[in-house]
């Protein structure tokens, strides 16, 4: 292995260990602060959803529910969180989006085109470390191949892509906006 690589792997291990532990520690807060933090991150998911909803129906990017459910699938604590989180979305998007369309007119309706198509949106990914991508690659492929619609895949999965970023920047803007609320209303809270 890589001198450069090494480090990389050390930090990752770190990152996992400190995630492990942050998430141990939320289990033990007592119920009333968890009921808080809950209500906090209901209200954020639920602003962000709305938003993305929204913010798709005023484009003309019918029904408008794709960018709801990824604002709520990236919608995290953190702002870093859920960069990373739509960053993930939008790269797999792309991935299935591509990898979906050329299976859906070289594969047409063949259930096997659809099982080829997702496992190569998933081995690019994990090939291009980017493991979560792979997950989305493969959800969005699902939706282009499986999902009934009308018009051709090139229009669905540019709309599919379209909502997927408007969902993303959704849960990036009230994720920004939560974190100024909160400096604003407890400057004294340690981050």
């Amino acid at each position: 292995m890589s001198a450069a690589r090494n480090p990389l792997i050390k930090h990752h291990r770190r990152l996992g260990a400190l995630a492990a532990e942050l998430e141990r520690l939320r289990k033990t807060l007592p119920r009333r602060e968890r009921v808080l933090v809950g209500f906090a991150q209901a209200v954020r998911v639920a602003a962000a959803a709305s938003l993305g909803y929204f913010g798709a129906l005023g484009l003309g990017l019918q029904p408008g529910f794709w960018a709801a459910i990824t604002a709520i699938s990236v919608t995290q604590s953190s702002f870093a969180e859920v960069r990373n989180s739509s960053r993930d979305q939008f790269i797999g998007a792309i991935f299935g989006g591509l990898i979906g369309i050329g299976a859906a007119l070289l594969g047409h309706d063949h259930y096997w085109a659809y099982i080829v198509a997702v496992m190569l949106g998933t081995m690019f990914c994990w090939a291009c470390n980017l493991g979560a991508a792979g997950r989305i690659s493969g959800i969005t492929t699902t939706i282009i191949m499986l999902v009934p619609h009308q018009g051709s895949f090139l229009q669905f999965a540019l709309f599919r892509l379209g909502e997927v970023t408007l969902g993303a920047l959704a849960a990036l803007l009230v994720t920004l906006l939560y974190e100024a609320l909160e400096r604003h209303l407890f400057p004294d809270a340690s981050s």
